[in-house]
């Protein structure tokens, strides 16, 4: 695993890449954030690819466990991937109430994902 760091509009953005999944578990998901958070990012980007298929099986709750740490720091997350692989109603209404909230974002690119990451008061 690889973290590329991004200084845009004052905001420090942690790109994690990797060929592995790097969010298997819940504790993961916190160790990473925990980290992250230490080295002083306060905004992380994540690929789906990298993150456990159950996360977005809303019934185990990892999504919901992961998230909820990044509300408590305050930290802001954004997963890039492809989303329409999950057609489930409960997921896609999950992203979209996320998306609009804007802490956690669901977004298809890296740049829609630092754009969106470097914009404070979302």
């Amino acid at each position: 695993m690889q973290i590329e760091s991004h200084q845009i509009n004052e905001a420090s953005i942690a790109e994690v890449i990797a060929d592995e999944t790097v969010i298997a578990t819940t504790e993961d998901g916190l160790d990473l954030l925990g980290n992250l958070y230490y080295q002083g990012f306060d905004n992380i980007v994540v690929y789906e690819k990298n993150i456990t298929p159950a996360f977005f099986d809303l019934k185990t709750g990892i999504a919901g466990e992961i998230l909820q740490k990044f509300s408590n720091y305050r930290v802001r997350l954004a997963i890039v991937g492809d989303f329409s692989r999950y057609p489930g109603k409960s997921i896609q209404d999950f992203i979209f109430e996320s998306n609009k909230a804007g802490h956690i974002n669901f977004v298809q690119s890296k740049a829609e994902a630092l754009d969106c990451l470097s914009k404070r008061g979302r």
